[in-house]
């Protein structure tokens, strides 16, 4: 899962690219209202933190311009401001839930986590796909209730295809997703991880769509969806 971050604070900014990063997501990062409009206008994110009071361009300007062009990627607003005309506003402007500063990260992390859920028909923290289990509160994964170890891309494609559980995705939204804006992308690593979980999990578990790309399929047996 990829996630910008828009926050002119640098401390703050690092802390949260730093825990999110931990938490298993490919995280960008912008300093003012200019450079967050592009990344959330030009990249493909699958939440976005965006503080209210930037400079540059403030935030309300930034949400209100993104729902305009027509990006629904979940905004989680943060604002340290105490009027709750201004909560109001931002979720006028399109923001799907906001966080007032100062704040715990766990809460932060907490509402994320559930936007994503949300915004891919996921209701439950703890996906699952047959006998396969993925926590996405620990960053765990089980098979038939025993633990597996994923490597942090590994854990990121999982993750990414079992919210998206009956659809073909294909190679170029997975790079799009999973990899930060800075990393070397290279479609042909993604076959390399596909290799690498199906040892893990069991040969079957992503079924290779030629020439579409992959699906992780509902284990009750609904056909795949590409859309």
């Amino acid at each position: 899962m990829r996630v910008l971050i828009v926050e002119d604070e640098p401390n703050l900014r690092q802390q949260l690219s730093n825990t999110l990063t931990g938490a298993g997501y490919a995280v960008d990062t912008a300093s003012d209202g200019e450079e967050g409009h592009f990344l959330g206008s030009t990249e493909q994110y699958d939440a976005i933190i965006l503080d209210l009071g930037l400079p540059e361009i403030d935030g309300l300007t930034v949400l209100d311009r993104w729902r305009r062009e027509g990006r629904t990627a979940p905004v989680l607003v943060l604002t340290a401001r105490d009027s709750w005309s201004d909560k109001v506003a931002g979720l006028d402007a399109g923001a799907d839930d906001y966080v007032a500063k100062p704040f715990q990260t766990e809460e932060l992390i907490a509402r994320l986590r559930a936007l994503i859920r949300r915004a891919s028909g996921n209701a439950s923290a703890e996906l699952n796909a047959g006998d396969i289990r993925l926590d996405t509160r620990s960053g765990k994964v089980t098979k038939a209730g025993d633990p597996v170890k994923l490597t942090a891309q590994e854990y990121k494609l999982l993750s990414y295809l079992l919210h998206h559980k009956g659809k073909v995705v294909s190679r170029t939204e997975l790079i799009e997703h999973i990899y930060d804006q800075d990393f070397d992308r290279d479609s042909n690593t993604i076959e390399v991880f596909v290799t690498r979980i199906r040892k893990k999990l069991g040969a079957d578990v992503i079924t290779t769509i030629r020439g579409l790309g992959y699906s992780l399929d509902d284990p009750s047996g609904a056909p795949a969806s590409a859309d």
